[in-house]
């Protein structure tokens, strides 16, 4: 069996060695889109990530591809509809850091609520003033969950324990987790409205493309913050620059944002002005602002969840191995 990885780190390449020593094995730190398909054209399965979009036009010249399977939990990267159509199995990876993502969640929040990385500017440039920096507890503060899922539901566990009052906006509701939590069920429009915190736990499809936008952010709450770690097309990043502006929004903490794969591929400070599209200028605007904390779709990445991202991909594959070879 042929298996092609894509946008591998040196650890996975190791373990993926060790786990398929009978397979030819192809490994590549680009994305799929990115690798010539001569390069892997007689492949029987496709392992990619998050930045490789496995189009019909990729699919479709891979004669011998029977599985993609993604080591992530969203698909929204692959076409599902070619797949289905031509009987090729799609899988992802669950339950990898429902855990890991909460806390990265909660470490976006803190760094807001205490200004922890305006005090980390200035204190490496050597000014210990403390103007300017003060902020506010979590305690009694509410915190608005959209989307009650593994992830939601652990960021939930976890600000109880700060003793936050949280709001969950899901499109099923498990009153039994509602009672054990101690959390309320509201509708969309009252958890705006209510939250001193947003925070966006829901997968990226034609539904909730855009659910942050201008006229649901004139829903929130006066000063309120937005945190995303889902996906970043969930938030209009135009939108959400003017909520920055006009004090709508006090913050937002992002893991994601819009286009993101852009900024990957260019040098957005150095590409001048005239010649950036304007999702790339939206996306330099939000990286200057003061009041909004980025990190680099990060919220994954620790030891833990990297091994167990690695070890169900693994049983993804062997269990195609019998199921569909």
């Amino acid at each position: 069996m042929i298996i092609s990885f894509f946008e591998v780190k040196e650890l996975e390449t190791e373990k993926f060695r060790e786990a398929f020593p009978n397979d030819s094995l192809l490994f590549f730190k680009e994305s799929i889109q990115d690798v010539d398909i001569s390069d892997f054209a007689d492949s029987d399965v496709v392992c990619t990530f998050i930045y490789s979009k496995v189009s019909a036009d990729i699919l479709s010249k891979l004669p011998n591809i029977k599985l993609v399977t993604t080591r992530s939990t969203g698909v929204d990267h692959i076409d599902t509809t070619y797949c289905r159509e031509h009987n090729i199995v799609v899988k992802n990876v669950p339950l990898y850091g429902e855990n890991t993502v909460a806390e990265h969640t909660i470490a976006l929040i803190l760094s807001l609520s205490r200004k922890i990385h305006k005090s980390y500017v200035r204190s490496i440039h050597g000014n210990f003033s403390t103007d300017g920096l003060q902020g506010f507890d979590l305690q009694d503060k509410t915190i608005g969950i959209v989307g009650g899922g593994r992830i939601g539901l652990h960021v939930a566990r976890i600000a109880k324990s700060f003793g936050m009052h949280v709001r969950i906006y899901d499109i099923k509701r498990d009153n039994f987790l509602a009672e054990l939590i101690n959390f309320k069920y509201v509708d969309l429009d009252e958890l705006f409205a209510t939250s001193d915190i947003v925070s966006l736990h829901i997968p990226l499809n034609e539904h909730t493309k855009y659910i942050i936008n201008k006229d649901s952010l004139n829903k929130f709450k006066k000063g309120s913050l937005l945190i995303n770690t889902a996906r970043g097309g969930l938030v209009n990043t135009a939108d959400l620059l003017d909520a920055l502006n006009d004090g709508t929004l006090s913050g937002a903490g992002l893991d994601v944002i819009e286009g993101e794969e852009l900024l990957i591929e260019e040098n957005i400070f150095d590409l001048p002005i005239e010649n950036a599209n304007k999702l790339i200028v939206s996306s330099r605007q939000l990286l200057e602002n003061e009041n909004v904390v980025l990190t680099p779709h990060n919220a994954f990445n620790s030891i833990e969840a990297a091994l167990r991202i690695i070890n169900t991909t693994v049983e993804n594959i062997n269990v195609s191995r019998y199921d569909v070879f």
